[in-house]
């Protein structure tokens, strides 16, 4: 390791993909010091996956409920008491803040609770003024909700201040139709609140395969949630002391709403880092630029996650991190993440989740013969309490061969059966592979075994 330098590595932001780096590369022998002004996990932690999770899974003990009803449980209407919830989802929290403490005095690194600022390739001035130097520096300061530049913007959420709230608003309208938007959506209306969707584009999750976000609409839509598509938001205003509507371009206007919640993309948080000072590029949406290894155009400088030009997935940010420090520090040059065919899912109402490509990407890139597998159907829960919900699974395959480049995934429990399958993915499964493996029934998961 280098004496050059205070530290073999300095980290600015105490995030999955900045903790994940940090503990690698002590692990690896490297002196590491570490700079969080706020409280360890960065958004997934505490803005963002877990809590999310949490109240997701609030939302499915809701919905459990309700069908439990159905099927004859002789069940009042769940309420739930969001303020003890909460107790119990900041406790988890709280413990997952005091094992990484635990972890960075295990690990010999030094955490200095300050913001940083580059000066140069090699040094860090923090916000109390102290200079720190080390051989290698890691972006990794993570990315905040984006409030639209509209007129009345601030009179509503964003997906941050969500995790802020002791009770379900009666009437919400979210604004937005990616990700978090389709989350808070689902989880809200379980919990209570009669949600309204404002979608700019024409259909929701863009980067999903079509045909399961067109099913996922239909069933949001049985679930009570209204989606109102090409909505161009132009404006918010208010109505009454507590409530707002929103306007459209066209100049329609909503009905009242008690909250509106903006769930518009994220920016990354490359502001007040002295990048362009020290010639780290960005993007024109602030991203850090980097190469396929994580580098910057600046030597000495990486960046990982939320902040860079990369995929925006906490495992992504987490195993980006990991796989740099093996190769700045563990004797492995050309380690650097696989960034191909990553499963994600989104905890939706029911869960879509997809691993490698959808069908139109397959056949631009491979043109004929594609051939696409769909199963449509009602899980068996919901076929006993009569429940409108269903699932659509689809395989798209190419080749003689059949080999399986897209596994896209909608319905219950599909968070829990994709990962397995991914392996499969990756490992270059093919469809008479996944035929001639045997089936678990009756489950959700043997119609990905059973497709003709």
């Amino acid at each position: 390791m280098s004496t050059k330098y205070e530290y073999d590595l300095v980290v600015l932001g105490g995030g999955s993909g900045g903790l994940a780096g940090a503990f690698r590369a002590a692990a690896h022998g490297a002196r590491v010091a570490l700079l969080e002004p706020a409280e360890f996990g960065g958004t997934c932690v505490n803005a963002g996956c877990v809590p999310k999770k949490a109240m997701w899974l609030a939302a499915e003990m809701a919905q459990r409920s309700a069908l439990a009803s159905q099927m004859g449980f002789n069940l009042a209407a769940p309420v739930l008491d969001w303020q003890e919830f909460v107790v119990h989802r900041q406790r988890y929290i709280a413990g997952i803040h005091d094992s990484y403490r635990r972890r960075l005095d295990q690990a010999g690194i030094v955490h200095l609770p300050f913001r940083g600022e580059l000066l140069d390739g090699h040094t860090v001035q923090t916000s109390q003024g102290l200079r720190v130097s080390g051989a290698h520096l890691l972006l990794a300061t993570g990315g905040s909700p984006r409030r639209p530049d509209i007129p009345g913007a601030e009179l509503g959420l964003v997906s941050d201040d969500f995790f802020l709230l002791r009770a379900a608003p009666p009437r919400v309208a979210l604004v937005g139709g990616g990700y978090v938007a389709v989350e808070l959506a689902g989880l809200l209306q379980s919990l209570g609140s009669r949600v309204e969707l404002f979608v700019r584009g024409q259909r929701l999750l863009e980067s999903f395969d079509e045909e399961l976000t067109a099913e996922l609409a239909e069933n949001l839509h049985q679930h009570g949630i209204h989606c109102h598509f090409s909505h161009r938001t132009a404006a918010v205003e208010r109505v009454g002391e507590e409530q707002a509507r929103l306007l459209d371009a066209d100049g329609t206007s909503s009905a009242p709403f008690d909250s509106v919640i903006f769930a518009t993309g994220r920016s990354p948080n490359s502001r007040g880092l002295g990048l362009e000072s020290v010639g780290v590029a960005v993007d024109q949406a602030g991203h850090v630029v980097v190469d396929e290894f994580q580098d910057t155009g600046l030597a000495g400088v990486h960046a990982v996650g939320d902040v860079s030009s990369r995929l925006a997935l906490t495992p992504v940010a987490i195993a980006a991190a990991r796989r740099l420090m093996d190769r700045l520090f563990g004797g492995q040059p050309e380690a650097k993440l696989d960034y191909s065919d990553i499963a994600t899912v989104v905890f939706s109402h029911p869960p879509v989740g997809m691993v490698g490509m959808g069908e139109t990407q397959a056949r631009a890139q491979y043109g004929e013969p594609v051939r696409v597998y769909r199963s449509h159907f009602r899980p068996m829960l919901h076929a006993l309490a009569d429940s409108p919900q269903r699932s659509l699974f689809k395989l798209v395959c190419v080749g003689e061969e059949e080999r399986v480049v897209g596994i896209h995934l909608l319905g219950e429990s599909v968070d829990e059966i994709l990962q397995g399958f991914a392996v499969a993915l990756k490992k270059g499964i093919t469809k008479q592979e996944l035929d001639d493996t045997m089936a678990i029934h009756p489950t959700s998961a043997e119609e990905i075994v059973l497709m003709r």
